[in-house]
């Protein structure tokens, strides 16, 4: 009888340490999320990205290809959704050099580099949907 009190004790603060775990992650992620969109629209940033894209025909044909995938199977849509998994994709120092990066203008290198790094960490549909959030972002505002 024991051994079940005890089982059933364990069982209890796994399920609620889990739930804790799982709410904590989102929660952190939806704040960090917020800052950074924040923090990118503030900086004006969104417009040097924009002329940036437009002027690399590699960049530009990446956020073209949006055009042209179906959204019924894609992993998130929108940019706040992007940004959650992508934030849950890298670490917070790669977070931090790819900020510095785009504070500090981006050259056509730097944006090879970045879309290298995007390709390695992202999986194929992660990758379309980040080309489906570009193109609504820039030819649809």
């Amino acid at each position: 009888m024991r051994f079940i009190k005890w089982l059933i004790m364990i069982t209890i603060v796994v399920a609620i340490g889990y739930q804790v775990y799982h709410i904590g992650t989102n929660v952190v992620a939806d704040k960090v999320m917020e800052l950074v969109v924040d923090e990118f629209e503030n900086m004006g940033e969104l417009e040097l990205l924009k002329q940036s894209i437009n002027s690399d025909p590699e960049i530009q044909r990446f956020v073209l290809e949006g055009a042209n995938i179906a959204e019924g199977s894609l992993p998130f849509t929108t940019k706040e959704e992007a940004i959650k998994v992508i934030v849950k994709k890298l670490d917070i120092n790669e977070v931090k050099e790819i900020k510095s990066t785009i504070e500090n203008g981006v050259t056509p290198q730097e944006q090879q580099e970045l879309l290298r790094r995007a390709e390695s960490k992202l999986t194929v549909d992660e990758l379309n949907a980040l080309k489906v959030v570009f193109y609504k972002e820039i030819y649809n505002n």
